[in-house]
């Protein structure tokens, strides 16, 4: 649990980063860790707080990603236009995707949403429309303020910030409200929820929608921060499993698990493919096995259920040692000597 002091600190430090470095590389590096925690905390929504681990939300990043463009393509208006058709048809693939396959749980519902991901991605890599394997661009210049194209990665820092601080505030009130302890319950098991009253179907739907609102919005960040969006880089199996290495290696189900998780995976996976050049996109597979296999074995609550758990550790400790040195300086102790 953060106290309030923790909590101003750590909005001090994410507010003043950007202004503490006079260096592109960090500004553009404090942008991409807040995409990587947005896209991780929408999908902490599903997979952390329910326990439905989706490993198909790249089909609504790249949704959110790839409608700005395409209104920039076709009628040459603002991308901004396209941000709220991104999250009706990220909406419409959630309902659509969720009413048949949470009829599926655990691994099943999983491999689900990796079928679903590959079609789609598929689709989207043959149909001209959308630029088929190319993708599509938007902008290269700002025309007004609309577009939203900066030379600075600063202004584009605030806007992820802003949109995170959104996120995680609505993700703390679910915490604490009913819909949150029928997370929880789920999370625990289907069954035992459906004995206790939980609206199972009902539940799964909702959050799974509001998992595909902010993904959507985290994809359509990227094509304005970035540009340009591809098969790959909206809808291919990486951007998923980039979020669900994330939010477990911070903590999943935890409110502060997916930013923690971004703060250290990105700036790692940001080292490794500049030493090992390009994309590195091998070496990340790899990483990202590594990972998985740490987690799974050691510890599957994330770094944050690591932490608590030395933090209570060392507490029963001081507590122990406390209650001897009591006991050897009472009177009883000190006549027996």
């Amino acid at each position: 649990m953060v106290r309030r002091s923790g909590w101003i600190a750590l909005t001090l430090v994410l507010v003043l980063f950007p202004l503490s470095f006079d260096n592109p590389y960090y500004e553009q590096l404090g942008s991409l860790v807040l995409l990587a925690a947005i896209s991780a905390s929408a999908w902490n929504l599903i997979g952390g707080y329910a326990g439905q681990v989706s490993v198909g939300n790249a089909v609504f990043f790249g949704a959110g990603a790839y409608m700005p463009l395409l209104f920039y393509k076709l009628w040459e208006v603002s991308p901004l236009y396209g941000f709220p058709a991104g999250i009706a048809v990220s909406v419409a693939i959630a309902v659509v995707i969720g009413i048949p396959t949470f009829r599926l749980s655990g691994h099943y519902f999983s491999m689900a949403t990796i079928a679903v991901a590959e079609l789609i991605r598929i689709l989207v890599s043959n149909w001209d429309f959308v630029g088929a394997s190319i993708g599509l661009t938007g902008p290269a210049v700002a025309r007004d303020w609309s577009d939203l194209v900066f030379r600075s990665s600063i202004p584009y820092y605030y806007m992820f910030l802003t949109v995170l601080a959104v996120l995680l505030v609505m993700t703390y009130c679910i915490e604490r409200s009913r819909f949150g302890y029928y997370l929880r319950a789920l999370r625990s098991g289907e069954r035992a929820a459906r004995s206790l009253g939980v609206p199972v179907s009902r539940c799964k739907l909702y959050i799974f929608i509001l998992s595909a609102i902010f993904t959507s919005l985290a994809g359509s960040l990227y094509a304005i921060k970035f540009g340009f969006a591809d098969p790959a880089s909206g809808f291919g199996i990486l951007v998923s499993v980039n979020m669900v290495i994330v939010a477990a290696l911070g903590g999943a189900g935890r409110l502060l698990g997916p930013l923690l998780g971004a703060v250290i995976l990105i700036p790692l996976q940001s080292e490794t493919n500049t030493l090992f050049g390009g994309g590195g996109t091998g070496f990340t597979y790899i990483l990202y096995g590594g990972i998985i296999m740490l987690i799974a074995r050691f510890e599957p609550g994330g770094l944050l259920e690591l932490w608590e758990r030395v933090r209570d550790r060392r507490a029963s400790r001081r507590a122990a040692a406390l209650k001897e040195a009591l006991a050897s300086s009472s009177p009883q102790a000190q006549a027996g000597r």
